[in-house]
C-alpha cells in the first residue's frame, strides 16, 4: 500500500486529494494535512466583505467530507520535510504540528511514498510595516478579504464607514495592493467595485471618495502583462477595458505604486518614477504579498537542505526553467509542465505552492531600486487544473511505476476563465466575465498579443453576475463531493 500525503486543503490540495482517492480507492492511502478545519471558497469572500454573504455561506467543515471519502484528515501544520529519511531509515517523512483544539502544538512524523505540496501562500502582512500589525489583517490599520474571518471583519468595518457617510461625514476608501510585489489584484478589483455598488444601493455614494492603488504599471495588467480580448467582435486591450470601468464608476486610481508603510489613516508609497507620496484613508483593504509558508527541509544527517527543494521566496521548485535570465529571454516554455520536483521524483507542488520561473508582467524597478510589479497569479481555475493533473500523475506512478508519462498542465498551454464581480444583485448585479488563452502569453505561437484572441474574450453585465453566483454554488457542491461532483470542471 502506498501513502500519498497532500500538504494543504485549499482549491489545489482538495482537488488533488479527492481525485487521487477516487482513482486509488482503498488499496492506497491518501492523507491531507492542513491547519484549517474548514474549507473556504475564497472567490466569494469579497461578498462576505460587503455584507452580502455570511461566513457560513463560504465555508464548510472538512472532517466529515474526508471521512466519507476515506481520506485521512490531519488538522495540522506541516513544518518539515525529510525527503531522504533518517540516518538509520531511508523512509521519507514530514513533521506536522497539530492545530486541532486541545492538541495544539503536538508534533508527529508522517512517512510518505509520494508528497504533494499544495500549501498555498503565506499572507505576508509583515512585508509592509503597519499593513496588518503581524496579526493577519484582523487588527492594525487595514482590513483584508483573504480569509473568511478577515472578510467578516472587513464587513463590520465597512458598515461603520457607511454609517458615518449617512451621518454626513465624508469618507475616503482605498483598495488595492499593499506592497510592490503583490499578486491577486483580482480580489481587490472585485472588492472595490462591490463597495462602490453597495454604496450606491445604500445612497451614500456621493459621500465616498473611492480610490484604487496598485503595483500594476497600467490598469488591467492583472499580473498577466495585460491582454487583448474580443469584446463585441473587436479586439480590445484590458487597459482600455479596465480604465473604462473605473472612469464609468468614478473610481480614481494610482498605479505603479509600492506601498512602503501604513499608519492609522495614512499610507506612504513610492511610484515607478522614484517619487514618494502619501495617501489618507478612512477605510483601506490592501492585499498583502504572498510568500511560501516557511516549510523547512532536512537531509538524513539533520543538515538544512531547504534551498534544494525551495526557491528563495519559499515556493517549491518544480520542472521550470529558473535560469531564463533577462525579460528579453523569457519564453512560454520556461513554465512548468508536470510540477514534479527536479531533485525528488516523488514530490510535486500544485497551485500557488510552486515557484514560478519568473514574472509574467514585464519587470519594473524604480530609480531607487524598488521592484514594483505584480507577481504571477496562480489561483482559482489554474490551481484546480494543476491539482487534478498532479493527482493523475501520482496515481499513475503508484499503479504503473515511476517511469510512466506524467500528466501535463502548463499555464503556457492552459486556458482559464475568470468572472470578476462588480456588484452583487439578482437584477442590478454585474460582473466582468473573461476567458484567457493561454494564461502565460506565448509570443512565438501568437505574435503581437501572445494569446489567441479567438479564445480570449470578455463581457461585463448582469449575465456575468448570474454566472458568478451559479459558480459559487457549483464549486461548493463539487468541493463537498456531492453526486456527480467529478462532472463539474475545475
Amino acid at each position: 500500500m502506498a501513502r500519498l500525503i497532500i500538504m494543504g486543503g485549499g482549491v489545489s490540495g482538495h482537488t488533488t486529494a479527492t481525485f487521487a482517492k477516487k482513482w486509488l480507492g482503498d488499496e492506497h492511502e491518501v492523507v491531507v494535512v492542513t491547519p484549517n478545519s474548514q474549507w473556504n471558497w475564497i472567490p466569494s469572500n469579497i461578498w462576505v466583505g460587503v455584507g452580502q454573504m455570511e461566513k457560513k455561506d463560504v465555508v464548510f467543515p472538512l472532517a466529515p467530507i474526508y471521512k466519507k471519502a476515506g481520506i485521512d484528515f490531519r488538522q495540522a501544520l506541516a513544518t518539515e520535510i525529510h525527503p531522504n529519511g533518517k540516518a538509520d531509515d531511508d523512509t521519507p517523512y514530514i513533521v506536522i504540528s497539530s492545530t486541532e483544539e486541545g492538541k495544539e502544538g503536538q508534533t508527529e512524523e508522517l512517512s510518505y511514498d509520494y508528497l504533494v505540496n499544495a500549501t498555498g501562500p503565506k499572507l505576508n502582512f509583515d512585508a509592509t510595516p503597519g499593513l496588518g500589525n503581524g496579526s493577519g489583517g484582523l487588527s492594525g490599520n487595514t482590513v483584508s478579504v483573504c480569509t473568511a474571518d478577515h472578510a467578516v471583519h472587513a464587513s463590520e468595518e465597512l458598515k461603520e464607514i457607511f454609517a458615518k457617510a449617512k451621518a454626513g461625514e465624508r469618507q475616503k476608501i482605498l483598495v488595492g495592493t499593499g506592497h510592490g510585489m503583490c499578486t491577486c489584484q483580482g480580489a481587490a478589483f472585485e472588492y472595490i467595485f462591490n463597495i462602490e455598488h453597495e454604496a450606491r444601493k445604500a445612497n451614500v455614494r456621493d459621500m465616498l471618495d473611492i480610490k484604487w492603488i496598485s503595483n500594476e504599471s497600467f490598469l488591467g495588467d492583472f499580473g498577466m502583462g495585460g491582454l487583448h480580448m474580443k469584446v463585441g467582435g473587436y479586439a480590445v486591450s484590458s487597459k482600455l477595458f479596465a480604465e473604462s470601468l473605473y472612469a464609468e464608476r468614478d473610481v480614481q486610481w494610482i498605479i505603479g505604486a509600492h506601498t512602503s508603510k501604513v499608519e492609522e489613516g495614512k499610507i506612504e508609497y513610492e511610484l515607478l518614477d522614484g517619487t514618494m507620496h502619501e495617501e489618507t484613508f478612512d477605510f483601506a483593504m490592501l492585499i498583502p504579498p504572498f510568500g511560501g509558508v516557511g516549510l523547512k527541509a532536512y537531509d538524513k544527517d539533520g543538515s538544512d537542505m531547504t534551498d534544494t527543494l525551495f526557491a528563495p521566496n519559499g515556493f517549491m521548485k518544480v520542472d521550470a526553467k529558473y535560469d531564463a535570465g533577462a525579460y528579453e529571454n523569457w519564453k512560454a516554455s520556461d513554465w512548468p509542465v508536470t510540477y514534479q520536483n527536479p531533485t525528488f521524483d516523488n514530490i510535486f507542488a500544485a497551485g500557488i505552492a510552486f515557484a514560478p520561473p519568473h514574472l509574467i508582467s514585464k519587470p519594473m524597478t524604480s530609480p531607487n531600486g524598488t521592484p514594483i510589479n505584480p507577481t504571477p497569479p496562480r489561483t482559482g481555475m489554474p490551481s484546480g487544473i494543476i491539482g487534478k493533473a498532479v493527482a493523475h500523475s501520482v496515481c499513475d506512478m503508484i499503479k504503473k511505476g515511476k517511469d510512466v508519462h506524467l500528466h501535463e498542465a502548463s499555464m503556457a498551454d492552459m486556458g482559464a476563465a475568470c468572472v470578476a464581480s462588480a456588484g452583487k444583485g439578482l437584477f442590478d448585479g454585474s460582473a466582468a466575465a473573461m476567458t484567457v488563452y493561454p494564461v502565460v502569453p506565448d509570443f512565438e505561437k501568437y505574435p503581437g498579443t501572445g494569446r489567441d484572441t479567438n479564445y480570449t474574450f470578455g463581457e461585463i453585465g448582469l449575465a456575468g453576475h448570474w454566472i458568478k453566483h451559479i459558480l459559487h454554488h457549483m464549486f461548493l457542491y463539487k468541493a463537498k463531493l456531492k453526486p456527480g461532483w467529478t462532472l463539474i470542471p475545475e
